[in-house]
């Protein structure tokens, strides 16, 4: 069904059928329930917060007092993109949206200055990630908000000598030409 169609299909209707439809669509539907309770309690604090602290949790996992072994980190970066799309998707501030993806990043900088990584695809991984993050500041007006930031993760990039730092640099040159 078209965007068309279905306007013009939803004409059709009462405002009684209408709204037995948007009743059974949030009934039935988890995103459509989660988007309804966030248009109406937009707690984008609070949503940034759990989002940081589950980032957090991949890197620096908490140990749990039953278990004789410390948790291994898991460093998977889906779990902020899935986070960042789910943001986007709702139309979360574009400040709160860039805060988190430079956070995943810087927190993934501090893990890695602690722990030696040797996995390529991390750095390839954090580096795509630096560049969708500058790449939305720049697209959603905010870069000069976020440009410390941004230079201080490359610079972090160069001090801890990355494989790829030199990337994090070029792109940064880049920008600075825009």
């Amino acid at each position: 069904m078209s965007k068309r169609e279905l306007k013009k299909y939803v004409a059709q209707l009462t405002k009684e059928q209408l709204e037995e439809q948007v009743i059974e669509l949030y009934e039935k539907f988890s995103p459509v329930k989660v988007y309804y309770n966030f248009v109406f309690n937009p707690k984008e604090d609070s949503l940034l917060q759990e989002a940081k602290l589950k980032v957090t949790n991949e890197y620096f996992p908490v140990r749990n007092p039953g278990r004789k072994s410390k948790p291994r980190a898991k460093m998977r970066r889906s779990i902020a993109q899935k986070f960042i799309k789910h943001f986007i998707v709702l139309g979360v501030d574009a400040f709160i949206v860039a805060d988190l993806m430079l956070y995943a990043i810087e927190i993934a900088q501090t893990y890695a200055a602690e722990n030696p990584i040797k996995s390529e695809t991390f750095y390839k991984s954090m580096y795509n990630s630096f560049g969708q993050a500058a790449n939305y500041c720049i697209a959603n007006g905010i870069f000069t908000d976020f440009k410390e930031r941004i230079i201080g993760i490359s610079a972090e990039a160069k001090l801890k000598k990355w494989q790829n730092r030199y990337d994090f640099e070029t792109l940064i040159d880049k920008i600075s030409i825009l």
